[in-house]
């Protein structure tokens, strides 16, 4: 636990859980969506069931990745080049995550809200599944943005619960906020451009300093909270985003 003596284990762990939080948005949305199918009395009990099964999926999902990871013998050898199975995974990675940032980016900026229809007679389980599988495909961003971004497995799962407790308990709040501030998901989604590129490279050999994220991370938040301060008084001037799953 001597990792949690150093200032950068903080660091990456404040970063990390900033992100997984704003890039879980999307996901809260959805869940409030789902859950208000439900009798008033049970939609709580299904939000926090939902997350906790979506927390425990992502901490075993995120052991596997890192347990994988760690597989470096080369699979490919091209002259003098070679790749293993972490360097694929690696690169795939931070492919994926080039593809999906640019996507989330386009979608917010020009795209359609998808509508989720309404189905009274959804029962409790049926809505807690919905939002495990939904979670299933919210998942593969988040975790590659903690492999891209932190080394230490215990940091990215302690990262991942706090996110998820944190959701718990402010989802309605968190959602609001964020959606009131559409530059915070912009920047959130430059960010996993930043790291997709750092995860490619790396797959590819060029070791890139965490440090230089965390320092555009941090920076760019600093500038955009001052930006949030100032124009308090033109809120009619905001851009407005298109979310990806529409509101009821």
């Amino acid at each position: 636990m001597e990792i949690f003596l150093t200032t950068e284990t903080w660091i990456a762990l404040a970063t990390l859980t900033f992100l997984e939080i704003v890039l879980g948005v999307d996901n809260i949305i959805f869940i409030s969506i789902i859950s208000n199918k439900l009798p008033e009395d049970q939609q709580e009990k299904a939000r926090i069931l939902g997350l906790a099964f979506a927390m425990l999926f992502r901490v075993g999902l995120l052991l596997g990745i890192s347990y994988i990871i760690k597989f470096n013998d080369p699979l490919i050898t091209v002259f003098d080049f070679s790749l293993s199975g972490k360097d694929m995974i690696l690169a795939f990675g931070g492919l994926f995550l080039l593809f999906k940032s640019t996507l989330e980016i386009h979608h917010k900026m020009e795209g359609i809200p998808e509508e989720v229809k309404s189905n009274s007679a959804s029962s409790l389980s049926q809505v807690i599944f919905q939002i495990i599988l939904l979670d299933v495909i919210f998942s593969f961003d988040s975790i590659l943005t903690a492999v891209g971004l932190v080394k230490e497995v215990v940091v990215m799962i302690i990262a991942v619960i706090i996110s998820m407790i944190v959701m718990m308990l402010f989802a309605g709040k968190i959602s609001k906020f964020i959606n009131k501030n559409p530059t915070l998901q912009i920047l959130a989604l430059s960010f996993l451009i930043l790291i997709g590129f750092m995860l490619l490279v790396e797959g590819f050999h060029f070791e890139v300093p965490k440090g230089y994220i965390y320092f555009a991370v941090f920076f760019s938040l600093g500038v955009e909270l001052i930006n949030m301060r100032m124009r308090r008084n033109v809120e009619g001037k905001k851009v407005k985003l298109n979310p990806r799953i529409k509101q009821k």
